[in-house]
């Protein structure tokens, strides 16, 4: 809400921003497009709507502009304008005629570069706020303690002024002139705003001392000291709520060490260019997204994906600007220029996020529209009619309307909505979930049905060997032996599976002769010269095996649980009947191995299920969500196992891609909202199609960021009954700022003509009051933090 005296040396700068996302007065590269350039100036004090309307009309007005975006939870304006027709130079005068500094550059990477908040306390504003309160304190000594002291010191248009009366004058010339000063910006601006009011009234006061001859200098003097600490109360207030992204820009290291022909070189992170080689050391931060080309280290990717344990990385694997090198030396190519990473997405979409408005901060802002005239109107009706109806003096009818006047502004009700949002979605973005709006948000809130896709969502998404069983006489390495012989030669998923296992045992495998895939049935190849195969049952059936009597191996060999329970005399097995089927009921695949004369075993392969997905889903319900889905083009037989192993009520299996999105509609027209879970980009119409669309691990995933409402950075499951219960949270708390504050500011200007309400107290309860209490509600999402994975005590 403040406003201070423009600087002949303001300056702006360009927005040299990741990319433009899709805002309507998006940042972007400083470059010919559209709209023209854009520039980004930075404007810490325009922290309320109505310093950005006042902003906004000032700027809009320039010949050559052909957008504004004013953003008081950055403290940034961006304007799109034809060079040609205007310069920058004019933009700045622009903004400051509007009565607000354009206190420097910011860069590219910058969230608006405002100023911090360990200054606010003793800026030139508060040094005159403490002077003038000084002087007030001193003034009511005079008038109530030491009455002697207190002679008359003038005479004004036949008014008397004592010594005390003066000290108030002097305290509103110290502590009002930056409330005057902005209110005369703001009748230039014809805008009805806080600052105009507060002026008004201040003004008023002192009038109606002269006019009426009876003194309300304490009163303009109250007016101007409290007003002025509610100012700095809500920037300060304000300044809380811009630090959570502040956190987030400083994530990124502002050097990085490159490898040169002739050594290293220390370089600010701009100077990268991709294909550089970074070295990073233990305890640094990862300078810009990367592939790892030397060294092994665990890395801390909590700033990006919120995971809370380190993450192994060695040559091939990839990391991301702002993760933290905890313990080795790597070297990492890099891959995203400085402002094109992982990180400057995330920021850049926060940003844009926060501008996005809600359905209740439009119905906020409509009603704004029309409770400052009438407010004003009945602070006018109110003076008026007081004198008459309800027999008061006039000086005291005159109070009343300055009162009044004090309620008139709106901007804890206006604000109440916006910090809530920022609140929430900064505090998901730091534990690893990108929020792409505030509608989005509020949205996930109010969700009652969640559908899940299968593959790479409630399941890893990658195959994996979960049973080993050892038949006639083999042990488990002998299966896998055989088994990684026959399919290291395949492409198959199945075959990549399985050979993955047997490295991963130690098993070494054997030479290999005549391989031949035999398609939708297996592989066939020669080992040390022996024929075998690997395949599905129906092949071995077709190879002429009796499936129905096998003999496991028990001395030497690995029985699994699921062999001895099926196994009638503990050494014999019906692969056909119960092995094989029970093993398929559980959602695995089943591949036999054998020679031409005997079968050597039976390994089972498995899309396995995530650790997290059943507690998330339980954990959901807890919350309140009323239906789970999940939607798969598996078989129904592995849809059933899965669905039952995680706990979704119902399923929904064989579905081709437009079979998808028909599910989703349907749900979305039988319920009040529906919560698409996929991997982002074969789950694109369906994200798309649904309420809120939540993309699975899309950290460094530019189609996954892009395609979905939100995102969940890392590949935690975990993540999601945490956006849930905090989008609900956020819902709630909005709510609470919203009726909060428009019922105290409702109750207090209706109790104004009945004198309950001094000018005092309008000014501390009716405005920083509340300002400072929104804000401090919203702070309370911060807290809300995602489920530890031990927290479970039945884990």
């Amino acid at each position: 809400m403040t406003s201070t005296d423009p600087s002949a040396d303001g300056s702006g700068t360009h927005a040299n921003d990741r990319a433009d996302l899709g805002h309507s007065h998006g940042h972007g590269d400083r470059s010919e497009h559209d709209a023209g350039n854009v520039v980004r100036f930075s404007v810490p004090d325009m922290d309320c709507p109505s310093c950005a309307g006042k902003v906004e009309t000032a700027v809009g007005g320039v010949n050559g502009v052909s957008t504004v975006d004013p953003r008081p939870t950055t403290g940034t304006v961006s304007v799109g304008y034809d060079p040609s027709a205007v310069s920058e130079g004019a933009l700045v005068g622009a903004i400051e005629r509007a009565g607000y500094e354009v206190t420097g550059a910011t860069d590219g990477n910058s969230g608006g570069g405002v100023d911090g908040q360990d200054d606010i306390w003793t800026s030139p504003r508060a040094i005159k706020t403490w002077l003038g309160g000084g002087v007030v304190s001193l003034g009511l000594l005079l008038e109530f303690v030491l009455g002697g002291w207190n002679v008359r010191a003038a005479t004004v248009v036949g008014s008397e002024l004592f010594v005390a009366d003066v000290l108030f004058v002097v305290a509103v010339a110290v502590g009002g002139q930056e409330i005057l000063r902005n209110g005369y910006y703001s009748a230039r601006n014809r805008s009805l705003d806080i600052d105009f009011l507060m002026s008004t009234a201040i003004l008023g006061a002192l009038t109606a001392s002269l006019a009426f001859g009876e003194a309300l200098y304490f009163e303009a003097a109250t007016l101007a000291v409290l007003f002025s600490v509610a100012e700095l109360l809500e920037r300060y207030s304000m300044d809380r709520a811009r630090n959570s992204l502040r956190e987030l820009m400083e994530l990124s290291p502002e050097d990085a060490t490159v490898k040169r022909e002739d050594g290293e070189e220390t370089v600010s992170v701009e100077e990268v260019a991709v294909g550089d080689v970074v070295v990073v050391r233990p305890g640094e931060k990862v300078p810009t997204d990367g592939t790892v080309v030397d060294g092994e280290s665990a890395v801390n990717q909590a700033p990006i994906t919120g995971e809370s344990v380190p993450v192994d990385k060695t040559t091939g694997d990839e990391v991301y600007a702002g993760t933290i090198n905890e313990e080795g030396y790597l070297e990492v190519e890099v891959t995203s220029a400085a402002g094109d990473d992982t990180l400057s997405r995330i920021v850049g979409m926060v940003e844009d996020a926060r501008a996005d408005r809600t359905e209740r901060e439009q119905f906020v802002d409509r009603f704004a529209a029309y409770y400052t005239p009438v407010v004003v109107a009945f602070a006018v009706l109110v003076t008026i009619a007081s004198p008459s109806v309800l027999g008061t003096t006039w000086p005291t009818a005159v109070v009343y309307g300055l009162t009044l006047l004090v309620l008139a502004c709106p901007c804890a009700f206006v604000i109440s909505t916006p910090v809530s949002v920022v609140s929430g979605i900064t505090s998901a973005a730091r534990n690893g979930v990108l929020v792409k709006g505030g509608t989005h948000l509020e949205a996930m809130g109010a969700v009652d049905v969640v559908a899940f896709d299968k593959t790479g969502t409630l399941t890893g998404g990658e195959l994996a060997v979960t049973d080993v069983v050892a038949l006639n006489g083999n042990s488990e390495d002998d299966v896998l032996r055989c088994a990684r012989g026959l399919e290291t030669r395949s492409e198959h998923p199945i075959g990549e599976a399985i050979v993955a296992e047997a490295s991963a045992a130690g098993v070494a495998g054997r030479e290999i002769d005549g391989f031949e895939a035999i398609t939708g049935k297996g592989v066939r190849a020669e080992l040390d010269g022996t024929p075998h195969f690997a395949g599905k049952p129906a092949f071995f059936e077709e190879l002429g095996f009796d499936l129905s009597h096998v003999h496991a191996t028990t001395d030497g060999g690995a029985v699994t649980s699921t062999a001895r329970d099926l196994c009638e005399r503990n050494d014999c097995l019906d692969l056909l009947e119960e092995t094989v089927p029970a093993l398929q009921s559980e959602g695995k695949t089943v591949v036999l191995v054998g020679t031409d004369d005997a079968l050597e075993g039976v390994i089972a392969v498995a899309d396995e299920v995530r650790p997290e997905a059943k507690r998330a889903v339980e954990r959901l319900k807890d919350l309140g969500v009323e239906r789970t889905v999940m939607l798969t083009g598996d078989n129904e037989r592995t849809a059933r196992a899965i669905a039952d192993r995680v706990g979704v009520d119902e399923f929904r299996a064989e579905l081709l891609p437009e079979e998808k999105v028909d599910a989703i509609d349907g749900l979305v027209a039988t319920s009040d909202g529906v919560a698409m879970v996929g991997d982002g980009i074969n789950d694109a119409p369906a994200l798309a199609t649904a309420t809120v669309g939540v993309a699975m691990g899309a950290a460094g995933t530019d189609t996954a960021l892009e395609t979905a409402d939100i995102a969940l950075m890392g590949d935690d499951l975990a993540k999601l009954p945490y956006l849930y219960e905090l989008a609900a949270d956020a819902n709630g708390v909005i709510r609470q700022n919203v009726w909060a504050s428009l019922a105290v500011k409702a109750g207090l200007s209706l109790a104004v003509p009945f004198g309950y309400v001094p000018i005092w107290l309008a000014v501390l309860a009716g405005d920083a009051g509340m300002t400072v209490g929104v804000t401090g509600n919203a702070m309370r999402l911060s807290r809300i933090a995602p489920e530890l994975p031990d927290a479970d005590p039945r884990d």
